[in-house]
């Protein structure tokens, strides 16, 4: 009996995990320190990476720069399937990993080891380019670089002059984010807004300078060009419901931390009302190590942590009460930081 070429077709693709599939679109950014090399397999996500990170400054935090490799595939689209049918299984790979994803999944693996990550994004979640942006790219770059880097995490604001770093702390609605923009709009160099990682030994901080997320009620102490620049920001929501300028801080006339700002001292900013008190106040060590921990539980869990509670304890630190502006905190920040400079 002749056989057919339709019966000797393979039931396995040449390529099943589309290891051959072409990059189109590559990267190189020096972000948080390291090297990191981006193969983007869409252009869409050619411009997230673009709007996330172009444009910053380059850190450096000494010694070698690591190269971290970033591989970001989007997944086809499963409409033509069946409804109420299950999404098939998709295979795909990239930065050394072989994976198998429906249409629709989203996720991000990571092998710190290799120095290399596969973000993986579905055609729907292009929807979402904030969402795509800060849980899935943004995941992938901040976890490399710590990991790589043996960097500490800290859910921190940091501003600086002179190359001198105040590490800003507090829980959700503190107001990190307005006195971090009243400290840039009053000329502080910006550093990061909710994410910095420091180095222990040195104690030096980088962070990402891109955005500055703002409330509108935050608003009524602008006016001006500032509060226009605020107003024509486009706006985000996030998972909680909460909707937030974002505001682009590159390519604006006030100031970005050129390179990572060696800490000076630890700022704890309090829900309190100062009245007639001083804003600012000196902490005891051993409050200022309770308020770190309780502050920092992540970071405190990491092996990286017993240096930079070690090197924390040789930093002033202080409490920050709210005023009736945010003014008067930054002018608060200011006197410090000259009496730091000294």
């Amino acid at each position: 009996m002749t056989r057919t070429t339709e019966s000797l077709r393979p039931d396995i693709s040449i390529d099943p995990f589309r290891e051959r599939s072409r990059v189109l679109v590559r990267r190189r950014m020096q972000i948080l320190g390291a090297q990191f090399d981006f193969e983007c397999g869409s252009r869409r996500l050619a411009q997230l990476v673009d709007a996330a990170y172009s444009g910053l400054p380059a850190h450096r935090l000494g010694g070698l720069v690591p190269r971290l490799h970033v591989r970001l595939e989007l997944t086809s689209s499963d409409r033509g399937g069946r409804r109420g049918a299950a999404p098939p299984l998709s295979m795909l790979s990239g930065a050394g990993f072989l994976c198998g994803a429906t249409p629709r999944s989203n996720f991000a693996v990571l092998a710190p080891g290799q120095g290399s990550a596969l973000v993986v994004v579905p055609q729907e979640m292009l929807r979402y380019a904030y969402l795509t942006r800060y849980e899935l790219i943004e995941f992938a770059v901040f976890t490399l670089a710590q990991r790589v880097q043996r960097l500490v995490p800290l859910h921190a604001a940091c501003v600086g002059r002179a190359g001198r770093g105040l590490l800003l702390m507090g829980g959700s609605g503190a107001g990190k984010s307005t006195l971090a923009l009243h400290s840039w709009l009053a000329g502080f160099d910006f550093l990061s807004e909710d994410s910095t990682f420091v180095a222990p030994d040195p104690m030096c901080a980088t962070g990402v300078a891109n955005f500055l997320h703002v409330r509108a009620n935050s608003l009524r102490f602008l006016e001006g060009g500032a509060a226009a620049m605020i107003r024509n920001s486009p706006i985000i929501r996030r998972r909680s419901g909460i909707e937030k300028f974002e505001v682009d801080l590159r390519g604006r006339r006030y100031p970005l931390a050129a390179a990572p700002l060696k800490l000076d001292a630890l700022i704890f900013i309090s829900h309190e009302s100062a009245g007639t008190r001083p804003l600012l106040t000196p902490l005891p060590k051993s409050r200022m190590m309770k308020y770190l921990l309780a502050s920092q539980p992540y970071a405190a869990s990491l092996p990286e942590w017993r240096a930079f509670k070690r090197n924390a304890m040789r930093l002033s630190a202080f409490e920050l009460r709210r005023g009736g502006h945010p003014q008067e905190a930054v002018d608060a920040l200011q006197e410090l930081a000259g009496m730091q400079a000294r």
